[in-house]
């Protein structure tokens, strides 16, 4: 009889096979804070790092290729180096990265975003997610005369002092670390699909917004329950309250026109970034005109007291408008998203065959092209197929299962099979092919062979 590894094995084979990522990581860490520049790419014993990327892999510092499903954090569904996008930026990069001026490429980048956007009337160009979601509600603010703005729990806007408020289990935790109470305080949180507690909380009526993820916490992780996103639009309506779709994640990606044209429900206002900007820095707020109206200038002293503050050195600069207008009439043809869930619903189908086949606790779930995956005892209620919602597990056990329990050990195993996972799961781009996706479900059967061969299920 063969002995099992010694408990380790994997961490070892991982060590040994990344040597050399594990030595810029230790370099890293002599001058960045933290080591990384993102708190999503901490990975213990060290994350990987990479040198360049083609399609949907990227290539590690001694050049092996792995298969991304990170996808510059959701930004790329058109997948790294799409030949368009970089025609447009190389072209505009020989005109100028930064006129410190108005451009016809920020007027296409408008037009595109309202064509394709059903509640866009107005937009305005910010930096980023965070940014946009910082600019959102202090438009719903100015416009209602309210100071409260309504989140709901483990949904993420970003890393502001407002918004982060109950992001992370557990969600009644208030306090978060270098934000002041009274900030906190501005920002309330309700449970996700608790319609009853959504009802009460509004009928205080000192709501100025509510603001949603439409698939539900982290591009699904904590999914919502069906009718719940309709609730919330006939709540905030009859409410007065302000509707903030964060489409960060799902615009364009669930549909040309967002999850709000995939789900048939507009928000007031919609925050925007990763695709829309093309892969590139960027975000973007759109919504109806009498609320962006706020930001215009106007000669009555009435009206122009009101109007809001907002500079911003790289809104809409060339080179992001050039990436962000290919992209957009790329995305515009809905075989894009089309494929992309396809190639999705097939990755999760094959994951949890292979979960169903060796009898291991855990499930994949997700919707459109996005997936996530837990390993867990209280996660046992999957199919052989797909899954949406895997009903009966803890929101708060669902939100922490990307980076708690078997997510670490399962992320360095599948990166030793040649495949990044991001966040627990991770999101597809129109470059991944069916090859890919079976190319991943093996990885996914060999990386949970390791993971058995080193007792990491022992305790569940």
């Amino acid at each position: 009889m063969v002995q099992a590894p010694p408990k380790g094995q994997l961490v070892s084979d991982f060590q040994e096979h990344f040597a050399s990522s594990r030595a810029m990581y230790e370099r890293a860490t002599q001058v960045i804070a933290g080591g990384i520049a993102h708190d999503g790419r901490y990975q213990k014993p060290f994350p990987i790092y990479v040198s360049r990327a083609e399609g949907a892999h990227k290539f590690d510092i001694e050049g092996r290729r792995i298969l991304d499903y990170a996808m510059g954090h959701g930004a790329l569904i058109l997948g790294h180096g799409d030949p368009d996008v970089l025609y447009a930026v190389h072209a505009q990069l020989d005109k100028g990265t930064h006129y410190g001026s108005g451009h016809e490429g920020e007027i296409i980048w408008a037009e595109l975003v309202t064509q394709l956007v059903p509640s866009a009337e107005r937009v305005r160009f910010v930096g980023s997610g965070t940014e946009a979601n910082l600019l959102a509600m202090r438009l719903a603010r100015t416009f209602t005369g309210k100071n409260t703005i309504l989140k709901f729990e483990g949904h993420f806007h970003g890393w502001s002092d407002y918004l982060v408020k109950s992001e992370k289990p557990p969600f009644e935790n208030a306090n978060v670390a270098g934000v002041p109470n009274d900030v906190l305080k501005t920002v309330a949180a309700v449970p996700s699909n608790d319609i009853a507690m959504l009802e009460e909380r509004l009928a205080v009526q000192d709501v100025a917004a509510v603001i949603i993820e439409p698939s539900g916490a982290s591009w699904g992780q904590i999914p919502l329950q069906p009718g719940f996103l309709e609730a919330v639009r006939d709540l905030t309506a009859q409410s007065g309250a302000i509707l903030i779709f964060d489409e960060v994640i799902t615009g364009f990606r669930w549909a040309p026109g967002g999850a709000q044209q995939r789900f048939g429900i507009l928000p007031d206002m919609t925050t925007m970034a990763k695709i829309v900007a093309g892969g590139l820095p960027g975000g973007a707020v759109a919504g109806r005109g009498d609320i962006m109206a706020n930001l215009e200038f106007n000669p009555d002293p009435a009206i122009a007291k009101r109007k809001i503050i907002h500079p911003g050195t790289f809104n809409a600069n060339p080179t992001t408008a050039a990436a962000a207008a290919a992209c957009l009439r790329k995305c515009a043809d809905g075989s894009v998203q089309a494929h992309c869930d396809a190639m999705a619903t097939a990755l999760r189908t094959g994951m949890n065959s292979v979960l169903e086949r060796k009898g291991l606790p855990g499930s994949v779930w997700g919707d459109s092209s996005a997936f996530h995956v837990i390993l867990d005892h209280t996660a046992t209620n999957r199919t052989a197929g797909d899954l949406t919602f895997p009903e009966g597990v803890n929101p708060e056990v669902l939100k922490a299962s990307s980076k708690a329990g078997l997510s670490g050990p399962l992320s360095i195993a599948m990166e030793l099979e040649g495949v990044d996972l991001f966040g627990g799961g991770g999101l597809l781009s129109v470059r991944h092919t069916p090859e890919d996706i079976e190319f991943t479900i093996t990885a996914f059967d060999r990386a949970l062979d390791r993971m058995v061969e080193d007792d990491y299920f022992a305790g569940i």
